[in-house]
């Protein structure tokens, strides 16, 4: 008889009894055609799809496939051997759009526990009844679709994810109470509004991590709402219109890490109580209107690793405490009203990567103490009141790839030679006193794509990495060698004294996107030797002459074409018409001639159009007009601020993210310039046809420009009637017909112009009543209605006929033939009052142009 080996038989206990279970252990059937019917539907869809090629009905056990997870059979509610799906992780199926209902068959499976559908195409209502079903379910995530609907109301769950959908209305007025489980909660990225209810998400006791941001929310934030959330880790407000003050709740959160209430509208100050945040890693309220000065109490904070008080009101000067908070890495207190010197122990903030100090109003040298910021990155103290020469010791920070001090009142010592130990990204040393040529050690910072030397005292040749040279003494020619600088993406040139008739020729794969070369004394042919993907381009207040060169069409991605100024002479080239993208256009004051081309202006993203001082002939095409579909329907206006002649705007690119200033868009209006901020260009719209030779009635469609803000149709020889149309420019803030041939009467419609400041129908041939009502009360200036035919009303203290009182008949006296003198007091009419008072009553639309008189 022939023993067992011992071990084969412990070996075949161990299968039994441990991996047969697994082997028999499979999903329910049910589960399996629920998921296979899940993909059948996104195929019908996307044939190409492929991402769960493992689900497929030959393999029988559903737990194998990918994005799926199964529980084991010990923790199965059923009595079977089985196991359930309870996860499935379904994230980047498919790019292309997908309907909601698609997901049906996935509620059948009730077992589920986390259901990931992020990062998809999901289209239509979140199926919140169907949902329901899976009352299991902890964690839902459902972010990055384009869905919309209720926000689901599952008991268990513990992580809500619905940011970056299609989520509209108001947070319950009762709050989120029947998610009292709720530990992650993300709506971010939706266009939810309204207010947060008084209670908030209070009930919601068990939140770590809170994120409304980017939504539309307004009013004020809950104190009580929020002041509850003992628990919270991580809140984000940020990107909404929250107002009022911030509620010193929020400061008695203890475990707070992450706070960001950017880009609100925020008052009041920062209370001392931030002090109490002792856990904040990261506290971030730019782009408010918090004001007064910065508490102490800040330093409390020494575990803060990024603080960010950026564009704000805060005054007075830098709390000195602020050298105890030794773990940050990133302080941003630009755009304030800071003053006083820049505390002088700010060197102990060792960790320090970026400081940004910029646009305040700091006084003093830069401290020596910054010497010890060893791994500094990035310096921002430009647009300060700064002093002293500029140290040298700031080139030999050997992280540094940002440096920024333009603006002060530092110099450089152009005695002194340096050998930087840094390799600079952006550099701006704009007027800083630097005299001569170039300094060389400028050329041996090869990494550069940003370098702003404006408003300085330099000539000679150019550097190999070019940006900001405006408002220098550079003479000649441009180098050839500019075209070589493959990582140059701005280049600004104007306001020097540059000449000649040949441009660098850019290599067609070069990543110039901005270029501005005016106000020099170039000539010839408009030069075309820029890469296509060129978006702005400033040719204006030179000497360039000949017609516009058709190879102009090879400038696809221009967005901004600057050329006035100059004595370009031919015709209108249809080629423009290839330039889809175009959406700002000035020819104004040169030398055309011919007429308006009907077919030309297919460029629906044409904002601005400013073909005046020419010599246009011909009528003004219907065609023309009904082709300008950039001037129909204006955004909603952004937030507007008054700038002077240069204007800062942002700029991101593939090599770097900045600031820089720009020269404002000059327009003329009656007998001022008007500067258009760059800042804000893409909220003006404007048509100027003005000091031409135009002759055709005024085309009634032009009414249909609803987003235009100015109109010049002045000093052509038009004539007709002033269509009624022209009432519908809602927007419209100037409207100038003078100096033409128009007759009849003034539309009443102009009164439904609520946005109007300016209006001159001077010397005309109109007549008859000027409209009363709206902001034609306020058009009161007598020499806006010079020179017509028979134009009354009390705007120009002339009365109407019909407004005469009728004259009394003579009577037959005896023995008197002396006749009677008509004495007439035609009361209001004759107004003592200065007619200038009036404009004390205009109404100032907060996106009026900036003027600068002539």
């Amino acid at each position: 008889m022939v023993m067992a080996n011992p071990s084969l038989l412990l070996q075949s206990i161990f299968f039994f009894f441990f991996l047969l279970p697994c082997l028999s252990s499979s999903c329910p059937e049910y589960q399996k055609q629920a998921l296979l019917q899940f993909k059948s539907s996104i195929l019908a869809i996307d044939s190409s799809f492929h991402t769960l090629d493992s689900w497929n009905s030959s393999s029988s056990n559903c737990c194998l496939w990918d994005k799926v997870t199964c529980s084991s059979p010990s923790n199965s509610n059923s009595t079977s051997t089985s196991s359930v799906v309870i996860e499935l992780h379904l994230s980047n199926l498919s790019a292309l759009l997908m309907p909601s209902n698609l997901l049906a068959p996935l509620f059948f499976i009730r077992s589920l526990r986390v259901l990931d559908i992020s990062h998809n195409f999901i289209y239509g209502q979140i199926p919140t009844l169907r949902l329901g079903n899976l009352s299991n379910l902890v964690h839902l995530d459902l972010s990055w679709n384009f869905m919309n609907g209720q926000i689901p109301a599952l008991g268990n769950l513990v992580h809500l994810d619905l940011s970056w959908n299609f989520m509209k209305g108001q947070i319950p007025a009762l709050g989120l109470g029947n998610l009292s489980n709720l530990v992650h909660l993300d709506l971010s990225g939706n266009f939810m509004k309204g207010q947060i209810p008084a209670l908030g998400f209070g009930n919601l006791s068990n939140l770590v991590h809170l994120d409304l941001s980017w939504n539309s929310i307004n009013g004020q934030i809950p104190a009580l709402g929020f002041g509850n959330l003992s628990n919270l880790v991580h809140l984000d407000l940020s990107r909404n219109r929250f107002k009022g003050s911030i509620p010193f709740q929020l400061f008695q959160l203890k475990y707070l890490q992450y706070l960001d209430l950017s880009s609100n509208n925020l008052q009041g100050g920062l209370s001392p109580q931030v002090g109490s945040l002792q856990d904040l890693r990261m506290l971030d309220l730019r782009s408010n209107r918090l004001s007064k000065e910065l508490p102490e109490e800040i330093g409390n904070l020494t575990k803060l690793q990024r603080l960010s008080l950026k564009s704000n009101k805060f005054a007075n000067g830098i709390p000195s405490s602020i050298s105890y908070l030794r773990e940050l890495e990133e302080l941003d207190l630009g755009n304030n009203s800071l003053s006083m010197e820049i505390p002088s122990d700010i060197g102990n903030l060792s960790n320090l990567s970026s400081l940004s100090l910029g646009k305040n109003k700091l006084t003093g040298g830069v401290p020596a103490s910054m010497q010890k910021l060893n791994k500094l990155n990035s310096l921002d103290l430009e647009g300060n009141l700064l002093t002293g020469e500029i140290p040298l010791w700031l080139f030999d920070f050997k992280d540094l790839q940002y440096l920024y001090l333009q603006g002060n009142n530092l110099t450089w010592n152009n005695n002194m030679k340096i050998v930087p130990k840094c390799r600079l990204f952006g550099l701006s040393l704009g007027s800083s006193g630097l005299q001569g040529d170039i300094p060389e050690w400028i050329s041996t910072q090869t990494n550069l794509s940003f370098l702003d030397l404006s408003m300085n005292q330099l000539h000679g040749p150019f550097p190999q990495c070019i940006l900001m040279l405006d408002g220098n003494n550079f003479t000649g020619p441009i180098p050839q060698s500019i075209s070589q600088i493959s990582s140059l993406e701005l280049l600004d040139l104007s306001h020097n004294r540059l000449s000649g008739n040949i441009f660098p020729v850019f290599n067609p794969q070069a990543n110039l996107l901005y270029a501005d070369f005016s106000s020099n004394q170039f000539s010839g042919e408009v030069p075309t030797t820029f890469p296509p993907n060129i978006e702005t381009l400033a040719l204006g207040s030179n000497n360039f002459s000949w017609a516009l060169p058709l190879n102009l069409k090879k400038l696809r991605n221009l967005e901004r074409l600057e050329l006035q100024d100059n004595n370009i002479s031919g015709e209108l080239p249809n080629s423009l018409l290839q330039i889809s993208h175009l959406g700002v256009l000035n020819l104004r004051n040169n030398s055309l001639q011919g007429s308006i081309p009907k077919t030309l202006f297919n460029l629906q993203n044409l904002r601005i159009l400013d073909l005046s001082s020419n010599n246009l002939t011909g009528e003004i095409p219907i065609e023309f007009v009904n082709n300008l579909t950039g001037m129909i329907e204006a955004p909603p206006n952004p937030t507007s601020q008054t700038l002077g002649s240069t204007a800062v705007i942002a700029f991101r690119s593939k090599f770097f993210s900045t600031e820089f200033a720009v020269n404002e868009l000059i327009v003329n209006w009656k007998k001022s310039k008007q500067g258009l901020s760059s800042h804000y260009i893409d909220m003006y719209f404007l048509l100027d046809l003005s000091n031409n030779q135009l002759s055709s009635e005024i085309p009634a469609s032009l009414g249909t420009l609803k987003a235009l803000k100015m109109l010049n149709l002045s000093f052509n020889k038009l004539f007709g009637k002033i269509p009624a149309s022209l009432g519908d420019l809602q927007n419209v803030e100037g409207l100038d017909l003078s100096h033409n041939k128009l007759s009849g009467p003034i539309p009443f419609a102009f009164t439904k112009l609520q946005q109007l400041t300016t209006l001159d129908v001077s010397n005309n041939k109109l007549t008859g009543r000027i409209p009363v009502g709206g902001q034609m009360n306020t058009m009161a200036d007598p020499n806006f209605y010079a020179n017509n035919s028979g134009l009354c009303g009390f705007q120009i203290h002339v009365p109407c006929p019909e407004d005469l009182p009728p004259a009394p008949k003579l009577q037959d006296h005896d023995n008197k033939e002396e006749p009677w003198i008509l004495i007439i007091f035609l009361t209001g009419y004759f107004n003592p009052s200065s007619p200038s008072n009036n404009h004390r009553h205009r109404r100032h639309h907060p996106h009026r142009l900036i003027t600068q008189q002539i």
